[in-house]
């Protein structure tokens, strides 16, 4: 049953979530910190479907930071494995939901086939019309910037771009999200008040929404009392 406090004819165009908590969750069940992660996933799974049978636009989620890689050798090895399973389904999915999958971070570092497996779904889902589903992946928003910097660095030094016409315009068109616009919300769980190096550009002016609920235990209920939040706010984006 759909929230009657959200209109539905101005939802937010865009929703970034990070998806804090799976291990916490798994601990106070007595779980390994996988089962948290297997959970997490699920829950994406049923939130997103649900959100593009509403009419959301684009979601972006918080898959797996560059920070990540500092964890034991046996959670980033279930992850990545994860990751795989959750790739995979949605390959098998592609043509029932008709949600578009897009992946942002820096995928050099990640395993060949996982490479390829996202490449095929993000071909094989490009014209899907449907929601647009961003995983960042192996993603920093540091490491974002810093990329788009060289580039236009590069750019610069070999004279095809005149160092003058660098602005935020120019930089924007050099991030992984340069096709989205910014996101208007950030929805973080689990309790922690920070944004952790995500869309560090795009957070600019977007409105930050922290909640206690690890991810496992976020409904579709509580992001539309966000949105209902969100829809009351004033944006002035300083102005």
């Amino acid at each position: 049953m759909k929230n009657n406090n959200v209109d539905f004819s101005r939802l937010p165009a865009h929703i970034a979530i990070t998806m804090d908590g799976n291990g916490r969750w798994a601990k106070r069940r007595f779980l390994a910190r996988q089962a948290g992660h297997a959970a997490g996933a699920q829950n994406l799974r049923k939130i997103s479907e649900q959100m593009n049978t509403d009419g959301f636009k684009i979601l972006t989620v918080y898959a797996f930071s560059t920070e990540n890689w500092k964890r034991s050798d046996d959670e980033v090895a279930y992850l990545m494995n994860l990751m795989r399973d959750y790739i995979n389904q949605y390959i098998e999915d592609s043509k029932k939901n008709n949600i578009r999958i897009n992946v942002i971070g820096d995928k050099s570092r990640l395993d060949t086939d996982l490479r390829e497996s996202i490449e095929y779904l993000k071909r094989l889902t490009l014209n899907n019309n449907g929601m647009t589903l961003n995983l960042a992946i192996n993603y920093g928003g540091r490491d974002e910037i810093t990329r788009a910097a060289k580039h236009a660095a590069t750019l610069a030094a070999t004279g095809a771009i005149n160092p003058e016409s660098i602005d935020e315009k120019l930089i924007s068109s050099y991030l992984d999200t340069a096709e989205f616009p910014d996101p208007d919300l950030h929805i973080r769980t689990g309790g922690d008040i920070r944004i952790s190096n995500f869309m560090l550009w795009q957070f600019a002016y977007s409105e930050l929404f922290y909640i206690k609920k690890f991810w496992p235990d976020f409904s579709y209920n509580d992001l539309l009392e966000i949105v209902a939040d969100f829809q009351k706010r004033d944006r002035r984006f300083g102005s």
